[in-house]
């Protein structure tokens, strides 16, 4: 359930339009073999931890020094903060749809208002420093999902009955980098590897367990895009909840509670790398000194904050701003650390040798390839600026 939990979030409403953007066929292959190679990364971190004991950080400290140390949590730090920003775009778009709703389609909130709005539930929350007086709100988060993932679903196939299936695309070969690294997103949960694996009872059952779990994801995340495409072909928006019909008390209810199921989400996500970055900058304890209590306030509520003008920054183009997350962060991360810090710890084999020289090679040329093509992409001007609303009139700018 832990495992489920860090993997599905906002990722799986993302994958709709992921798969627009890189076609049915091409998509569904690579969202398989994306998972398939990131399990496979997984079980490699497995493998080392139980060689070289300590966290994903330590490890490559143990094994390569300090700046193995430092690079592994430096892009931890980027992944979560990325994660954070895109759920904040996220939230705001979900919310801006079901203000349209509401309002049947006469009041429209700018996402930047919305963004910047969510620091009042958000700024408080980031303040609390024991992951267990999160639990509750992760546990109503959790639930919430469940519901507007269902809801979701059900409604796409109604869609696909009433309407057949949308004009699809096999391979689109302008925006197909895009769908690599918003897959890479969708699965990334290295970070919550090891300490599951610490949590167990029974260890050496976890790849089995992670094994499981990822092969539910891959039909779970690869129905989910496909269904969401086949429903909407080309007119799928980033968000999927977006292309639900307006006006339906269902709907608007959908689109509330999973606003306030991330919103709850995202301080989880925030943690570990407000705590990585207060362990680099701060060397006493709040408990014991009330000054350096409220330095760490400050500290938080400006990382809380520059986070938040980062999701203004890249709400402009949600889809590449996860795309971004994905490949610049996220691939190193989940691809290249571990095969570096197994090629030096465990690897005995010629076999494991090159395995593990393959995946560095792979992952560092995704990462620098996908990203560079995000970024190309991002520059490129969309002939849309506008969101779309189902059932609404459009907007001076959009569709």
């Amino acid at each position: 359930m832990n495992l489920l939990k860090a993997f599905i979030g906002t990722g799986i409403l993302f994958l709709g339009k992921a798969f627009s953007n890189g076609g049915m066929l091409f998509s569904s292959i690579t969202l398989v073999l994306i998972a398939l190679i990131s399990l496979y990364s997984f079980l490699l971190l497995v493998d080392t931890k139980m060689v070289v004991p300590g966290s994903f950080g330590d490890i490559g400290g143990a094994i390569y020094g300090k700046w193995m140390r430092r690079a592994i949590l430096f892009s931890i730090i980027i992944s979560q903060l990325g994660f954070v920003a895109a759920y904040t775009i996220f939230v705001a778009e979900n919310l801006q749809a079901f203000v349209m709703s509401v309002t049947h389609c006469k009041t429209f909130i700018p996402v930047q208002v919305l963004i910047f709005g969510q620091l009042v539930v958000f700024l408080p929350l980031a303040m609390i420093r024991n992951l267990a007086k999160l639990s509750f709100t992760a546990l109503v988060a959790d639930v919430f999902i469940l519901i507007g993932i269902v809801y979701i679903g059900w409604n796409e196939v109604a869609v696909i009955v009433e309407r057949g299936v949308a004009p699809l695309k096999w391979f689109n070969e302008k925006d197909f980098p895009l769908l690599i690294g918003t897959a890479v997103f969708s699965f990334e949960g290295i970070g919550l590897v090891i300490p599951i694996t610490d949590s167990m009872r029974e260890p050496h059952k976890f790849p089995k367990v992670l094994t499981g779990v990822m092969f539910f994801l891959i039909a779970l995340f690869g129905g989910a895009g496909a269904l969401s495409y086949a429903a909407y072909g080309d007119k799928i928006q980033t968000v999927v909840i977006k292309n639900l019909p307006t006006g339906k008390p269902e709907v608007q209810a959908v689109q509330f509670l999973y606003s306030l199921a991330i919103l709850l989400s995202a301080p989880l996500q925030l943690f570990p790398a407000l705590r990585i970055m207060e362990n680099w900058l701060f060397t006493k304890s709040g408990k014991v000194d009330f000054k350096v209590k409220w330095e760490k306030n400050f500290f938080r509520a400006l990382v809380v904050i520059g986070t938040y003008f980062v999701s203004w920054a890249g709400a402009r183009d949600l889809d590449k701003f996860v795309s971004f997350v994905g490949s610049f962060a996220c691939v190193p991360l989940c691809f290249v650390y571990p095969a570096m810090l197994h090629l030096k710890a465990v690897a005995r084999t010629r076999r494991q040798r090159i395995l593990d020289y393959l995946m560095i090679i792979f992952g560092t040329l995704a990462a620098i390839y996908t990203t560079a093509q995000t970024i190309k992409l991002a520059a490129t001007p969309r002939e849309d600026e506008g969101p779309t609303f189902e059932n609404c009139p459009a907007r001076p700018g959009g569709k």
